[in-house]
């Protein structure tokens, strides 16, 4: 479908707002993913509008400036530095017959800024990938790219994620799950939670906020001196915590692309040790720019593997739009899925775009499919 027969107003081009930052702990990560898309995002076919959430939640104009919104001498971005002087918040109509965005300054007569047709909300981890953002767009009536409301909460919550991915009979690791009201009932049970699984499974484990991203709050734990200070660690960014296994093999990602017959994977990518890190950790992935290795180096047959497998968890978790998956190819040859992203990290030299580039979609058509896939798509229940 062209974008003049997507249902905008008449002669005018879609109007799509790049919504990013957020009050995550990955909020540095999307003022970067938002800067490469609003510098690669086709202006001749598309009006843009940058709206940064701040870390306190507000909802802010921002300077549309792309150069300014990357990591720097290791100086991480953020919305407070890009948004426009003054006070002002932007809010988004709940009437889903409007789209309408408007602005409030204290003291002043609200100013419309226009309908907007679709939303990219480049956020990562809650209050923006975790399915709220898109409830809020649902009730809105407006367009957006990426999983919806369920989709968008099995991703970002690794507990039920995985339990999804099992009860469709895809293969995942052992872990065991310390919830907030086990916590604040009895620690001490909920630690030994931990040393029993370890008991059985066997030191290092990896201690994780539940629900997390870009590698934020995880702990390697070699035994049980260190077990403390991980769960002290991960609980700082979420009072659900996560516990896995280690397991021995290669990192392998995928990325799935929604296509207009549905959704296909593109090569995969192998990630491999980074030196001075002892996993891909915040740091390796996003200050020391650890690189995958693309297409991955494994046979045909374990390409088409990792690929269908790809594509089953995208349709298991009813994902739409995008998706990256993450596995272990352990030493006996066999694939682990350890998570999917519903939006991952999309600056050109990140590992989804890269898969994709490789696969004969580049960055700018990438980002057009998503936009076009989401002016295609209706909301509310489909």
């Amino acid at each position: 479908m062209s974008s003049e027969n997507l249902p905008t107003s008449p002669g005018r081009k879609p109007r799509v707002a790049v919504v990013f930052g957020g009050r995550s702990s990955e909020h540095a990560i999307s003022v970067v993913t938002a800067g490469a898309v609003l510098r690669a995002i086709d202006r001749t076919k598309y009006d843009v509008l940058p709206i940064g959430i701040a870390l306190d939640g507000r909802w802010a104009l921002t300077a549309d400036a792309p150069e300014r919104m990357a990591i720097a001498d290791r100086a991480l971005p953020s919305v407070d530095d890009l948004a426009e002087p003054g006070e002002g918040t932007v809010v988004l109509s709940a009437d889903p017959t409007s789209r309408e965005i408007v602005y409030t300054e204290p003291s002043s007569v609200p100013k419309a800024l226009g309908e907007v047709d679709v939303v990219f909300p480049v956020l990562h981890g809650p209050y923006g990938e975790d399915g709220t953002l898109q409830g809020l767009l649902e009730l809105a009536g407006v367009p957006y790219v990426g999983a919806g409301v369920l989709a968008s909460a099995v991703g970002q919550d690794k507990e039920y994620m995985k339990r999804v991915f099992a009860s469709f009979g895809l293969p995942v690791g052992p872990y065991e799950v310390i919830r907030p009201r086990e916590w604040d009932r009895d620690p001490a049970a909920a630690r030994r939670k931990v040393t029993d699984f370890a008991a059985e499974h066997g030191w290092p484990l990896f201690v994780k906020p539940a629900r997390a991203g870009s590698s934020i709050g995880i702990t390697k734990v070699d035994d049980e001196s260190g077990l403390d200070a991980a769960l002290d660690e991960a609980r700082r960014h979420d009072p659900k915590v996560l516990v896995e296994s280690l397991l021995t093999g290669r990192e392998i990602e995928c990325g799935v692309l929604e296509f207009e017959d549905g959704p296909r994977a593109s090569v995969p990518a192998w990630i491999p040790p980074v030196s001075d890190h002892e996993f891909y950790d915040f740091e390796a992935k996003y200050i020391d720019s650890a690189s995958g290795v693309v297409p991955a180096p494994i046979t045909p047959e374990q390409t088409a593997e990792v690929q269908r497998l790809a594509v089953a968890a995208f349709e298991a978790a009813s994902c739409e739009g995008l998706v990256r998956a993450d596995f272990f190819l352990t030493d006996d040859g066999e694939f682990v899925i350890n998570e999917i992203n519903t939006m991952p990290g999309f600056t050109p030299i990140s590992m989804y775009p890269r898969m994709w580039e490789a696969s004969g979609v580049d960055y700018p058509e990438l980002i057009d499919r998503l936009v076009q896939a989401a002016l295609r798509r209706p909301t509310g229940l489909r």
